[in-house]
């Protein structure tokens, strides 16, 4: 009599096999396979049911493998009895092997639509959103390619026309201020949100003509082309909370104040620190930021610290140690000077003292004095090519023009050559409420939102190619924005870079795979390291 027996194998599987009973020893009748999760193991049993239980199967016992029915030669067409018994259906016997119908990425959708819940984003309702976004992060692509994105990674895509209405829906019915308000209700929770970063960047077109919004304008990447203005505002860990998208022709001093005010508007905020670096100083931009009642830390320019420290330099010379601090006033504006250089002592910055001041920390670095010397080196040397006339430049540092007369600018070189090694830092944060060295510890976190404009353009490629109108331009970048809070908070959980947890996660690929008219999914196999990065990703802590 036949009946099935499991066995453990030595590499841990279950062994699926049919046996009988002769001379009072086991007989093994057939081998039906060897299963590693509770679902193959259910799929072999039910397949080695079937064997037993189909009587053309009982040759079994005697040792002898069923063969299909052999279909006789008839007087029709040649073609059709030799070529069509792939459709035919089967007149007895056992179907053939199993056969693969699917495989997807599905452990990588699920992990990220998580982390998408989470944070919650799913107060939009809208499922294609929330597909849009992720297939953003895992293979940034047209929006006519993004369901075979969404195909793979086991996802029922939305239609072509579906995604497009989707589109415009995220301007019409406001996504983006839905999102910004999910994404400071997740900063909030880590009870920190008094300290804000502020850059910005730009993002060109393959573009002939300008618009309404694109056009040319400064480029970060020393481009000719249509651009439009990104502001992004991030918190102390990169976390986005705000993004902005501005003509490209508008410069960037004049991007800060609208982002700040809708943030603070948007949330009731009155007391936050904004900090940007040197290319958001304007005397404008800061007294505005003061009378919203906001402090604000930004990035002086070394040209400005021959004012700001004409005490040091009277009192102690052109000499600093490492790490040196000096913590002074600054004039809003060169009419108006309050720092007296008679005094030897670095006046401490007081509000009503100094009306016409901000406070200023100046910093001193060896390194970068050998960096800075090093850099006017070159400058120097490419200066006295010019005027040797070994290299034509059309405005080279340090080279003097008189009466078309070049020469070298020895006292702007000497000049330079003194403020090597310095960094400023101007606020309005008074000594009593921040010390020098927190300022500038403040100030250097401006690398968080370096690296979400980083992982912007380069992981979710921000840059909007398929699109040219406003509307579409602006439902781009609230998918890119969605999609970089999705990744930062990815990043925070597993401590790996969105692109790397990408390329670990997605060669998980679950099978789908038919046997004698039943379809089975089959999940993969999942190593530890890859088990580790599931396991952050489904964390439900919020907090970062």
């Amino acid at each position: 009599m036949a009946f099935i027996r499991r066995v453990r194998t030595a590499s841990g599987a279950t062994a699926v096999q049919i046996a009988e009973y002769s001379g009072g020893r086991q007989r093994i009748v057939k081998h039906v396979g060897s299963a590693h999760t509770e679902a193959e193991l259910g799929v072999l049993l039910e397949h080695a049911r079937e064997l037993m239980s189909d009587p053309e199967q009982g040759v079994l016992a005697f040792g002898v493998e069923p063969t299909p029915p052999i279909r006789p030669l008839s007087a029709g067409p040649l073609a059709q009895g030799l070529l069509d018994t792939a459709s035919s259906p089967s007149t007895g016997g056992r179907d053939g092997g199993g056969r693969v119908v699917a495989t997807t990425s599905r452990l990588l959708f699920d992990a990220l639509g998580g982390v998408y819940d989470q944070l919650g984003f799913d107060v939009l309702g809208d499922e294609t959103f929330r597909d849009l976004v992720i297939a953003r992060i895992v293979e940034p692509t047209s929006l006519l390619d993004t369901g075979r994105v969404l195909a793979d990674l086991g996802q029922d895509p939305s239609s072509y026309s579906t995604m497009k209405r989707t589109m415009r829906r995220v301007e019409a019915a406001k996504y983006r201020d839905q999102i910004a308000t999910a994404c400071f209700a997740h900063a909030l929770n880590a009870g920190d949100v008094s300290l804000v970063l502020y850059d910005v960047t730009t993002l060109y077109f393959e573009a002939e003509k300008e618009d309404a919004l694109r056009k040319v304008g400064f480029s970060k990447e020393r481009r000719v082309d249509p651009q439009v203005v990104v502001g992004l505002l991030v918190d102390r860990t990169g976390f986005p909370l705000e993004i902005g998208c501005y003509e490209g022709n508008k410069a960037e001093t004049h991007t800060i104040i609208p982002i700040v005010q809708q943030f603070a508007q948007r949330h009731g905020l009155s007391d936050m620190v904004v900090v940007a670096d040197a290319g958001m100083l304007s005397t404008s931009n800061l007294t505005e930021l003061h009378e919203a009642g906001l402090k604000f830390i930004v990035g002086s320019r070394v040209t400005k610290a021959p004012i700001d420290l004409a005490s040091h330099f009277r009192w102690h010379g052109d000499a600093f140690t490492d790490a040196q601090l000096i913590d002074t006033t600054t004039p809003k504006n060169s009419r108006v000077i309050e720092n007296d250089p008679r005094l030897k002592k670095e006046p401490a910055w007081d509000l009503e003292q100094h009306p016409g001041s901000w406070r200023a920390v100046w910093a001193y670095s060896t390194k970068r004095a050998v960096r800075d010397n090093r850099t006017l080196t070159l400058q120097e040397n490419r200066a006295k090519e010019v005027v040797a006339g070994e290299k034509a430049a059309r405005a080279p540092r340090f080279v003097k023009n008189t009466n078309g007369n070049k020469s070298l600018d020895e006292a702007s070189l000497a000049r330079a050559r003194r403020l090597v090694g310095l960094k400023g830092y101007v606020t309005n944060i008074g000594a009593d409420l921040m010390g020098a060295g927190e300022v500038i510890g403040s100030y250097h976190e401006l690398w968080r939102v370096e690296q979400s404009f980083r992982i912007s353009k380069t992981d979710l490629r921000a840059r909007p190619m398929f699109v040219r109108t406003r509307d579409a331009i602006e439902a781009h970048l609230t998918i890119v924005f969605t999609a970089l809070a999705v990744s930062r908070e990815a990043q925070r959980r597993t401590g790996l870079a969105i692109g790397n947890i990408v390329r670990q996660l997605r060669p998980l690929r679950s099978a789908t795979i038919a046997i004698n008219g039943a379809a089975q999914a089959f999940p993969p196999v999942v190593s530890p390291g890859q088990k580790s990065i599931l396991d952050a990703l489904n964390g439900s802590e919020l907090t970062h």
